[in-house]
């Protein structure tokens, strides 16, 4: 689900930039264990997310899914010791949430001991083994954990055939996240080749635990420190909209929800090293150029100027942190103004000191922000947040196990926390990755049209970089046509000239079928003879309070049928709504 940007490379763009001198720093102040005798506080993410599961009851929308397809002589025994010495060396995986005092706690269990169900699937017919492999993994990535009762991780292992399996493992977030998966790819090469040889594995016992790194983040972010940091990015942030208001295909759900689709991107070769090339003109990186390409995009989609768009972090700047699985990861809010008269050198030197000014202040759990800036609530959407930019290059080492070829699976999760994700990373021919979507505001073609969309429009700004932003094309030679041709056409004739009116057209039905049901709401309905009846009555009451051409009339009224009645009586009475 979470990506995060690496730790290095972070360090190298604020080294290369020169944003400031860590030689001259002073060395940071270790982190103390915490007491296990006392009740153990959740780091600010971990807070955040255990909020979200209890509104909403639960849910898969925090599971992060991982599946492998796997070839060759498997050791299940030393697999599943593989995992639980994982288990036994992070404290985080055998941790529950409890309440005490009113508050979320942490709950370590001394030890647990994780089951690795097998499902055999190879008496199966060939051709149907893969599909029904693919249904097991999605079935098992939408499975809830309860944060409770835990354990907040799962391992299953798919039966193909003869040294054919596929190996799934699914974590709750908020003890995991995209750093986590490169610890967890580390230590899972080094056990069981250790395991399977016979032999002591070489692993160093970690010094620090995550339960360690949430006292210290609490004790640490007060005081001056706190106060830097929220001065920051209340500067930053104030003023800034409260949604990023989206064409949507539906109307926006009075409580958001988490389902989820996914379309995928590819941008070719030629185009990123032209974004690399731009980038490197600029003293920028690539992450800055996609960022201020897409809130080009974001931007003409929405027809606003203001635009704030999340990325996350890795949130481990100190080398005792590393190592751990857990998580860390934090999420940064980028503002940017989009100017379309500008060209895009000056967009991406306003997205540069953006970025720099957010990696400086990233200390500040995105949930301090929200908490101090305290922005309007409001249960449909994320609070300044809705869309989020990921360029993924957290450290992921190549699982390789002694005996066995090992492939990533793609697996259909189906949710997606915030409205849009688009999430890209480097690949040999270009930039590949997707866009994840709110099913339940967006149909796949909107994702695959502002995908497509986003495609165009790098490759406009490689091609004519010092072109007006207003001036880079995105559309399709097809989109163009539809949009200056077709859709302005008005020199055709039509069957109904005399009704070329919403409500005109209504009036015509009315006639042709006047007892037919029109319109069915919580039971109650009308037919096109009675609803015409009743907006006409209405309409003569508006035309009597002056309603008329060019006249605006606004509606307060929930969905019924009474709102119906309503905007036909005012497009009768010649007004609109």
């Amino acid at each position: 689900m979470t990506s995060t940007r690496s730790l290095e490379s972070m360090k190298e763009e604020l080294l290369a930039l020169l944003l400031q001198e860590e030689d001259d720093a002073p060395p940071p102040e270790s982190i103390a264990l915490a007491d296990r005798r006392g009740l153990l506080s959740l780091s600010y993410s971990q807070q955040r997310v255990w909020f979200i599961d209890r509104f909403t009851g639960g849910g898969a929308a925090y599971n992060i899914p991982r599946a492998f397809e796997v070839q060759g002589r498997l050791d299940r025994a030393a697999l599943e010791r593989t995992l639980n010495e994982i288990v036994r060396r992070h404290e985080v995986l055998r941790t529950i949430f409890d309440m005490a005092d009113g508050a979320p706690v942490q709950v370590i269990a001394p030890e647990l001991r994780l089951a690795m169900p097998v499902t055999d699937i190879s008496g199966l017919p060939p051709d149907e083994r893969q599909a029904r492999a693919k249904w097991l993994a999605q079935e098992e990535a939408q499975a809830p954990f309860d944060l409770q009762t835990g354990p907040l991780l799962r391992a299953r292992l798919i039966v193909l055939g003869e040294d054919a399996y596929v190996f799934l493992l699914t974590f709750h977030h908020i003890v995991f996240d995209a750093w986590s998966m490169g610890v967890l790819v580390g230590e899972v090469a080094a056990l069981y080749s250790a395991f399977v040889e016979g032999t002591v594995p070489l692993l160093p016992e970690l010094a620090l635990q995550y339960a360690d790194f949430a006292h210290w983040q609490r004790q640490r972010l007060a005081g001056e420190v706190l106060q830097q940091q929220l001065d920051y990015w209340k500067t930053q942030l104030q003023g800034a909209p409260a949604l990023l208001s989206l064409p949507t295909d539906r109307p926006r759900p009075a409580v958001q929800t988490h389902e989820g689709g996914m379309v995928p991107v590819v941008i070719p070769a030629h185009v990123a090293k032209g974004l690399h090339r731009i980038s490197q003109q600029a003293q920028a990186t690539l992450f800055m150029a996609l960022a201020a390409a897409f809130n080009v995009l974001l931007s003409r989609y929405a027809g606003q100027d203001d635009i704030c768009i999340g990325t996350p972090i890795a949130n481990r700047q100190r080398a005792e942190l590393e190592p751990l699985v857990g998580f860390f990861a934090n999420t940064l809010a980028l503002r940017t103004r989009v100017d379309a008269a500008q060209c895009f050198d000056e967009l991406l030197a306003q997205v540069k000191a953006a970025t720099l000014g957010a990696y400086t202040h990233q200390d500040l759990p995105f949930e301090q922000v929200v908490e101090h800036l305290a922005p309007e609530r409001n249960t449909s959407h994320s609070p300044l947040v809705q869309v989020m930019f990921v360029l993924q290059n957290a450290p992921m080492g190549k699982l390789e196990l002694p005996g066995l070829a090992l492939r990533p699976m793609d697996i259909e999760h189906n949710v997606s926390p915030l409205d849009l994700t688009l999430t890209l990373v480097e690949a040999e021919d270009g930039l590949r990755g997707h866009v994840e979507y709110n099913t339940d505001l967006f149909d796949r073609a909107t994702a695959e049209r502002m995908a497509a969309h986003f495609g165009r429009l790098l490759a406009a700004l490689v091609a004519n970089p010092r072109a007006p932003l207003r001036e880079l094309d995105m559309l399709a030679g097809g989109e163009r046509q539809q949009l200056l041709v077709e859709w302005n056409s008005t020199a055709h004739a039509h069957a109904h000239e005399h009704a070329q009116t919403l409500h005109g057209l209504f009036e015509q039905q009315a006639l042709h079928c006047p007892e037919t049901e029109a319109v069915k709401f919580a039971g109650q309905s009308l037919t096109y003879r009675e609803l015409n009846a009743r907006a006409n009555r209405l309409a003569h009451y508006l035309r009597g309070q002056g309603v008329g051409a060019d006249s605006l009339v606004g509606v307060c009224v929930e969905r019924s049928v009474e709102m119906v009645v309503g905007l036909l009586g005012i497009l009768k009475a010649g007004g609109a709504y």
